[in-house]
């Protein structure tokens, strides 16, 4: 009777966590094609207060604050990003103990010191090959982790041509992901990684003067969502302006 009443409680334990996780995928998705950065940091900050925190969860949280320092730093919110790579690191050291996560782990490092990186330039030197190697490792402790691969493309990306960055090979690895991601079709419903990722790609085809390729993939996005207002808005209409 006693192993039946676990058995019951545990169930329950799990279906609300999935449904809890269900919620914040949901409304973090919605921020993002919304830009209602408002929404972001309260979905988060609601699930950093949470006290017991599974393995799982902390990993998707993590994966929120990585998303929502980027925001911080390309609107030069500073001071805000600094306060959100200190939460996120807590996260890291705590996943860092724990058997499994190395390559997420790795992948998180790469674009923590990547933001490092963005809030001040001069570290870039002493930075910039830790997360370069982060990215490395990641990819060589799981070939199938997209993430390992987006962060290797974004350090080729970012990183000047005179120092050995290169937007050619930041698409292969981009590409890379992109077919990973896309092996789990119900995985990247409402994912707002798979469409920062496909604005990543296209990007990449415009710094690369690929406006074809470019325009392919801005069509693919508002095909998916039509709704996101940073495409919407801002990425396609400029590319077409540049086609003119």
């Amino acid at each position: 009777m006693e192993r039946k009443k676990y058995l019951t409680l545990t169930i329950l334990l799990l279906v609300g966590f999935l449904s809890i996780n269900a919620s914040n995928k949901t409304e973090i998705y919605k921020a993002y094609i919304g830009n209602d950065m408002n929404l972001w940091k309260k979905t988060i900050d609601e699930m950093e207060q949470q006290k017991s925190k599974i393995n799982e969860f902390r990993l998707e949280l993590l994966n929120y604050q990585y998303g929502y320092i980027a925001w911080c730093i390309g609107n030069k919110k500073s001071e805000t990003a600094e306060s959100y790579i200190e939460l996120g690191e807590k996260n890291i050291q705590v996943l860092e103990k724990t058997n499994g996560y190395g390559s997420l782990v790795n992948s998180y490092k790469s674009a923590f010191n990547g933001y490092k990186i963005g809030l001040n330039i001069l570290k870039a030197p002493f930075i910039g090959p830790k997360s370069v190697e982060c990215a490395k490792l990641a990819m060589k402790q799981d070939t199938n982790n997209p993430y390992g691969y987006i962060q290797y493309a974004n350090s080729q990306f970012y990183m000047p041509a005179v120092f050995g960055g290169s937007k050619k090979l930041a698409l292969d690895y981009y590409l890379k992901a992109k077919n990973l991601m896309e092996r789990n079709p119900k995985g990247v419903i409402e994912d707002w990684n798979y469409l920062s990722l496909l604005s990543m790609i296209a990007k990449t085809h415009t710094e690369l003067n690929d406006f074809k390729q470019a325009k392919i993939y801005y069509e693919k996005i508002l095909k998916i969502e039509p709704d996101f207002l940073w495409v919407k808005n801002e990425l396609y209409p400029e590319l077409l302006k540049n086609i003119k």
